[in-house]
């Protein structure tokens, strides 16, 4: 059967793959459109499964909030490059999982992965050429009268959420903007756990003990050290981000508002990058593509 060049702008569209790709899967399916999808999306699962051991450190941050503030989602969506993630595909996944998350019952990226997300993911990674993560989401919920507020910087590679007891979305923006900038490892020292100051003590007595000062001095400077440990990770207690002669806890007593909850994402936080030098880069690409 002739393969018209209709044909294979119709595949295109409806696959979003190659010219080349396209074309040759018409022809091997003898203009079957139907088989040719079928083949392509075999194909591209198994050269998406051939690119997922690779390092996804870049990539973009997805957010979507209710227009009454009631509630809201932030995804981190991985990629190879910081090149890529500027491709118009890839940032429309990311809203579009960042949609999903959002109108889910609670959030949970593996169901959504299954319920169709990793499929378009396997043929987005065909059709840009790198490996793509889902890597993680959270969907926030505010209870009756406070509000979620959400604060993304510029880039989208870091952002926060925050739910306040208080419908005050201007406070709770500004409050979201500083958790992005400085973040806090809790909104208040109790929540700290007795682990995190156990290994913090550990840390700090092994260094005063360098000093050569008596025992009972070692004991003040490493509590005075754990204190100020508290202070600085303690979103309550840190200066304001834009105000530094005030703490945020004073910023919230002013307006009769307390801190819920919060989350914070930065894209490829915890992620660690293998290095490879540019010539081995290239060769192992060569070797993918035959």
């Amino acid at each position: 059967m002739a393969i018209t060049a209709s044909m294979v702008k119709e595949l295109r569209e409806r696959t979003g793959l190659g010219m080349m790709d396209c074309k040759k899967a018409l022809v091997d399916a003898d203009g079957d459109m139907e088989l040719a999808i079928e083949e392509l999306r075999k194909k591209s699962v198994l050269k998406a499964a051939k690119k997922s051991g690779r390092t996804t450190a870049n990539g973009l941050l997805g957010l979507k909030i209710a227009d009454d503030a009631g509630k809201a989602a932030i995804v981190e969506i991985n990629i190879e490059t910081d090149f890529a993630a500027k491709n118009e595909k890839f940032i429309a996944f990311v809203a579009k999982v960042a949609n999903a998350v959002f109108e889910s019952v609670d959030g949970d990226i593996e169901t959504l992965k299954q319920s169709g997300l990793d499929k378009e993911r396997e043929t987005l990674v065909q059709e840009i050429g790198e490996n793509i993560s889902i890597r993680r989401g959270e969907l926030v919920v505010a209870p009756a009268g406070g509000c979620v507020a959400c604060y993304l910087h510029t880039d989208n590679l870091k952002g926060a959420l925050v739910v306040l007891n208080t419908n005050d979305i201007e406070l709770g923006r500004e409050v979201a903007m500083h958790i992005t900038a400085i973040n806090p490892m809790v909104i208040r020292s109790e929540e700290i756990s007795e682990e995190t100051i156990g290994k913090e003590r550990e840390i700090y007595t092994s260094q005063a003990q360098d000093s050569g000062k008596p025992p009972e001095i070692i004991e003040k400077m490493v509590e005075g050290r754990i204190r100020k440990f508290l202070s600085e990770v303690s979103l309550i207690d840190q200066p304001f981000v834009k105000e530094p002669d005030r703490k945020v806890g004073d910023l919230l007593d002013a307006s009769n508002a307390e801190v819920i909850s919060f989350c914070r994402l930065e894209v490829g936080e915890g992620i660690e990058i293998e290095e490879e030098d540019f010539a081995a880069e290239v060769a192992a690409q060569l070797q993918e593509s035959q």
